[in-house]
């Protein structure tokens, strides 16, 4: 999957193909601004506001306690984008719209959008990154209201992806204890102990990001099955032999080549013989000439928020194998471009 143009006739088809549209302009300019169209509509609350019966561009405004005019500005580029469709004066929700951007579906993004009004502003360090490899490690700096914020985006991002992530995870027959590295809301855990009745999972995180994914989890209604335990997976002990299984998904794009390998020695101890360590993550192709586009634009955000970057199946392979755990070959989900790198511990 990828971002790109889109001919909408014969004619633009052919200006395509023969160099004539400028593209850079529409790969800048028209893809900020309907990105910031999109995460404004749904800071305002416009798409909760069609919820439930079409309405016209005063309605709307009303609802969101916005300027007419300047609402009216959003619906063309909305309609155009494929959120909302116009008939005559009124304009309704489509069903992209009403499964990504209702507050009240399961898989909504809101949440995301609004933490990516955060993100906008750690890419304007792109250029310095670039420049001078100088790179903004967030989680360091998060303020309370930033925690929260990402939190909740995270847990929205996670519902697109989690029935199909959660299914693809190995789990030991009979296992019983489950580690979650990095999983604050909880939602993998979440899943993977309904689908497994005998399976209690420990959803280790940082102290801020336990705070706010707490009532994310509680929501959830799992009672002491999945159950926060506040820590850092880089500097704590996580004991021996205390699990059947043990995921981390959306966190070792966060650590160093060095912090990933010796986190899967500590992982290998933790886990009982047969046991298994799942790492779900974006992958990194190992050259730019097989790369796909969405895992190419994530490994440069992470690099530039974080630590590194994404990391290719082949060396998470080398940090289980390093480790003392047999890998298998690794699995890549159509949702979201997430792969899957397993391995077991011998028995």
């Amino acid at each position: 999957m990828r971002l790109g143009l889109v001919p909408g006739n014969p004619v633009e088809w052919l200006a395509m193909r023969l160099n004539l549209v400028p593209r850079p302009l529409l790969d800048t300019q028209m893809a900020f601004t309907l990105a910031r169209i999109v995460m404004v509509a749904s800071k305002i609350g416009l798409f909760d506001a069609l919820a439930t019966a079409p309405a016209t561009a005063e309605e709307i405004a009303r609802r969101c306690d916005t300027n007419p005019e300047g609402t009216a500005k959003l619906l063309p580029t909305l309609v155009t984008s494929g959120y909302l469709r116009a008939s005559g004066d009124t304009f309704e929700l489509t069903k992209s719209a009403r499964k990504w951007l209702l507050s009240a579906s399961p898989q909504s993004l809101n949440d995301k959008l609004l933490f990516q009004f955060m993100e906008w502003t750690w890419m304007e360090r792109a250029e310095e990154f670039v420049r001078t490899g100088k790179l903004e490690d967030f989680h360091a700096t998060l303020n309370d209201r930033e925690w929260k914020l990402y939190q909740r985006g995270m847990k929205s991002v996670a519902g697109g992806v989690v029935e199909s992530v959660s299914r693809a995870v190995r789990i030991p027959a009979g296992a019983t204890d489950l580690l979650d590295i990095g999983g604050s809301h909880g939602a993998y855990s979440v899943a993977l102990c309904r689908q497994h009745a005998k399976l209690n999972a420990v959803v280790l995180d940082l102290p801020g990001a336990v705070r706010h994914a707490a009532p994310l989890l509680a929501a959830e209604g799992m009672g002491e099955r999945v159950r926060h335990q506040v820590g850092n997976a880089l500097t704590d002990d996580l004991g021996t032999e205390g699990y059947d299984a043990v995921i981390i998904v959306g966190v070792v794009h966060h650590f160093t080549d060095e912090q990933n390998r010796a986190l899967a020695v500590k992982v290998a101890r933790a886990l009982r013989p047969g046991g298994t360590y799942t790492i779900a993550d974006f992958f990194r192709l190992p050259h730019a000439s097989k790369a796909q586009q969405l895992p190419a634009i994530a490994d440069f955000y992470f690099a530039l928020t974080s630590e590194s970057g994404t990391w290719s199946p082949e060396r998470m392979a080398e940090w289980q194998r390093a480790a003392g755990l047999e890998p298998a070959k690794p699995k890549t989900l159509p949702a979201g471009n997430v792969g899957l790198q397993a391995a077991v511990k011998p028995a």
